[in-house]
């Protein structure tokens, strides 16, 4: 939706409405083939009131001092061994489902170093060892403890942490019932009463446009906010009282608002407000973004027993949408070139940006849990190693849908001048398809053994009792 203005007036306005929409986190399959103690873990950089409308928390520690206070009496309180950076920590997700029954049935609260997966930062392997039915997840790992951003981190690199409670997500949607979810996402989308509003109200501001004057633009975006209205948040596949669906909501929000110039991320990167061109974007375009899985490949061994993701993990994508008179929208399945400007340059840098926003590594582990349980379901590791994930599929022994629900969010709205057009993108998107990974098209075969060396270099033997991690 854009509008030229006369070539009259000395001022050039446009103004940018991002409606936060979405398809946010698909994992769609491809048709071939908290850690449950009350919702008590750190949930990031957002909140959400009582009639499910979410809204951004400021938190801030300029300094970092906070943060060093923080890590440092983590350091204190967490055992040498837990708090030891490795390059490789393995993680028996059997043996941990087992110790945490044992908690459970004696009516004790399950420790940190469970809830956060003794500090794994990224999964980057799976591994099953049939001689001990083990499942095992691996990846670099090191101490923890909750920063100012009240996000899990590592001690030693401030990398995000994986959380138990969406890992078990991940697990109940992909599990040992071989049902496979079809789609996980999140959708955050104007509705049609709210995009006709929109439409109409850009009418009048073009038949009108002469009154306009310098400032008006202030005016300008409160219109389009009030015509557009609240913006409802859609999850399916998974519940939208989870962490898991709260952090990808976060992530659509704030990729979205850094698209539209509205917050500096700590990387450079190209925003679709710096490369917009209205006057090569039809009047009845929505712009929309996505995340998508981003691996180079996936590695799998020879006998089908271990895997190994490589690549970032995480890129952005763009499409334009066209709304009909009706306010209803049509995908055309291309993107304008600002659009794959800002995509490009937010996919170069993700890996810089994860580093510093930890944000966006959350979203990665997502991402990674997520590919790791359709692994495990694909390669029926369910039934080889004798698990049925009792303790993680009940939502009465592990409760992780223990969140406010986000249902609502209001319109991101951008005042700026640019090549006399009055501009009106709407945004959305994130999208991830574990199975889809697994396609054989995508999947590589570990031609020289380097990945089940590492995994006879770590094997299950000499374990303690109860022991369900190990280096």
């Amino acid at each position: 939706m854009f509008m030229r203005w006369p070539k009259s007036l000395t001022w050039i306005c446009g103004v940018a409405v991002a409606v936060l929409m979405s398809a946010v986190a698909s994992a769609q399959d491809d048709g071939g083939g908290g850690g449950g103690d009350g919702g008590d873990a750190p949930t990031g950089g957002v909140e959400i009131n009582a009639d499910g409308l979410l809204r951004l928390k400021t938190l801030t520690d300029p300094t970092g001092m906070l943060d060093r206070q923080k890590a440092f009496a983590a350091k204190a309180k967490l055992s040498p061994q837990l708090q030891q950076p490795s390059a490789m920590r393995m993680v028996s997700l059997n043996r941990l489902e087992a110790e945490i029954a044992k908690l459970r049935a004696s009516g004790k609260p399950i420790p940190a170093e469970m809830k956060y997966l003794a500090g794994l930062t990224r999964l980057e392997y799976v591994f099953f060892y049939p001689e001990s039915n083990d499942i095992v997840i691996a990846g670099p790992a090191e101490g923890f403890f909750v920063n100012g951003q009240s996000r899990v981190v590592g001690t030693e690199t401030g990398q995000a942490t994986l959380h138990l409670e969406d890992l078990i997500v991940a697990l109940r949607a992909f599990g040992p019932d071989g049902n496979r979810t079809r789609v996980i996402s999140c959708s955050i989308d104007p509705t049609p009463e709210g995009t006709q509003r929109l439409r109409n109200t850009a009418e009048i501001l073009q038949r009108n446009v002469h009154q306009l004057r310098a400032g008006d633009e202030v005016n300008v975006v409160q219109a389009y906010r009030q015509a557009l209205g609240l913006q409802v948040i859609t999850i399916q596949g998974v519940s939208p009282s989870t962490r898991f669906a709260r952090i990808m909501t976060e992530a659509d929000y704030n990729m979205k608002l850094i698209g539209m110039g509205l917050f500096t991320p700590p990387v450079p990167i190209v925003t679709w407000i710096q490369n917009s061109e209205p006057a090569a974007v039809s009047s009845n375009a929505l712009v929309r973004w996505f995340f998508q899985p981003n691996y180079d490949r996936v590695q799998v061994s020879a006998d089908g027993n271990a895997m190994k993701l490589v690549g970032n993990g995480v890129r952005l994508a763009a499409e334009d949408d066209r709304v009909d008179d009706q306010g209803n929208r049509r995908t055309t399945g291309r993107a304008n070139r600002a659009s794959r400007l800002f995509c490009e340059s937010f996919t170069a840098n993700y890996e810089a940006l994860a580093q510093r926003m930890q944000l966006y590594g959350e979203l990665r582990n997502l991402i990674d849990m997520s590919i790791a349980a359709a692994f495990i379901q694909k390669s029926d590791f369910y039934q080889r190693g004798n698990w049925n994930l009792s303790v993680f599929g009940s939502e009465s022994q592990m409760p992780v849908e223990v969140h406010p629900a986000p249902q609502y969010v209001e319109p991101v709205v951008n005042a700026y001048w640019k090549n006399n057009m009055f501009v009106c993108p709407i945004a959305g998107g994130v999208n991830f398809q574990p199975r889809v990974a697994l396609n054989s098209d995508r999947v590589q075969q570990d031609a020289d053994g380097t990945i089940e060396q590492k995994k006879q270099a770590h094997r299950v033997e000499n374990l303690a009792e109860g022991q369900w991690w190990w280096d």
